[in-house]
């Protein structure tokens, strides 16, 4: 399984300190050529491999940790994203509802990456919480997933614990997506949380 992350501001470096905290491999990606923030990607770890968009969009599952607004614009790098998994770690928040033709801010994302199986997660926590190793005394820090695939739930869910995570599923898009997301001037009632699972 291959990894990449679309995005290499505060959420894209917390997550990609998460995969070089276990040694897992992950690409990162910018609207910038890849030299240009090599040295930036090596200080956290030889496993975060700068690459352009057009080579990080052939991996398997894709962190997508851009502003809502860019999601458009990464979605056109492929023509049907069939077989992807796209992590969506966006919020919303500023959008008009009418925008998002009142549905959740991923159901909206998921229209634009055809093909694709979406998982809301890991955008609940500020970046720098999300930076920090989820292993606290006695427990986990937990990250909520959200979707309409279960198995796509299911691998992330496998991957957010291999992470170091607790994941914590809460259903489809339309219902558990709603307690994770933002959209005009709201906020999910998950969002902020700093939950621990403790073992």
């Amino acid at each position: 399984m291959s990894y990449a992350i679309i995005g290499f501001g505060k959420i894209g470096h917390a997550l990609a300190k998460a995969f070089a905290r276990k040694g897992i491999e992950v690409s990162v990606v910018t609207t910038r050529n890849p030299e240009s923030f090599a040295a930036d990607a090596a200080a956290i770890g030889r496993q975060i491999i700068p690459k352009t968009l057009t080579e990080a969009v052939k991996a398997d599952v894709i962190f997508l940790a851009v502003h809502f607004g860019s999601h458009r614009d990464v979605a056109k790098a492929l023509p049907s994203w069939q077989g992807k998994i796209i992590v969506d770690v966006t919020n919303a928040y500023g959008v008009p509802p009418e925008e998002l033709q009142g549905q959740p801010s991923s159901k909206a994302m998921a229209k634009a990456f055809t093909g694709a199986r979406l998982v809301k997660g890991f955008n609940h926590l500020l970046a720098a919480t999300l930076a920090q190793d989820p292993a606290v005394p006695g427990g986990r820090r937990v990250v909520f997933l959200a979707s309409d695939d279960d198995a796509a739930a299911a691998e992330i869910g496998t991957l957010a614990e291999s992470l170091g995570f607790s994941p914590v599923k809460l259903g489809g898009l339309s219902a558990g997506g709603l307690l994770v997301q933002a959209r005009g001037n709201s906020w999910g009632r998950l969002i902020f949380q700093d939950l621990v699972r403790f073992d």
